[in-house]
């Protein structure tokens, strides 16, 4: 990730701005130590990982774990895909899904006068 040099410029200038001269070192200073605690703590939490899942550490591909690479559309194809080939999403093959193949949900039928509701006493 990459920060513009001019907007860390004008943030500067801005902080000069609201704290002042004589309070900004003391700021600067406290937002430099809270970013060595951020780092250390990514760093303890990351050994930690790596001491917990051993060498499958290193094998993990972090992109596809990356929630910005969240695609709903895809993730539907494939379950789709899933569904109608009966393999796991990873052993599916990219096939294109047409309406045929999916199941039209089943029809609403409402409740007779006095008729209760189904229950599911198991539900949470």
């Amino acid at each position: 990730m990459s920060i513009d040099f001019n907007k860390i410029l004008i943030i500067g200038i801005i902080a000069v701005l609201l704290l002042g001269p004589q309070r900004l070192p003391m700021y600067a200073q406290k937002l430099a130590e809270f970013v060595k605690a951020v780092r250390r703590f990514a760093d303890t939490a990351k050994d930690r990982m790596r001491d917990e899942m051993g060498p499958d550490f290193d094998d993990v591909d972090w992109q596809k774990l990356d929630p910005r690479q969240y695609d709903p559309r895809r993730i539907i194809r494939d379950a789709l895909i899933d569904s109608a080939t009966g393999a796991g999403m990873a052993d599916a093959a990219p096939t294109q899904v047409t309406a045929s193949r999916v199941r039209a949900p089943s029809p609403v039928v409402p409740l007779a006068a006095g008729e209760a509701a189904p229950f599911d006493v198991e539900a949470t």
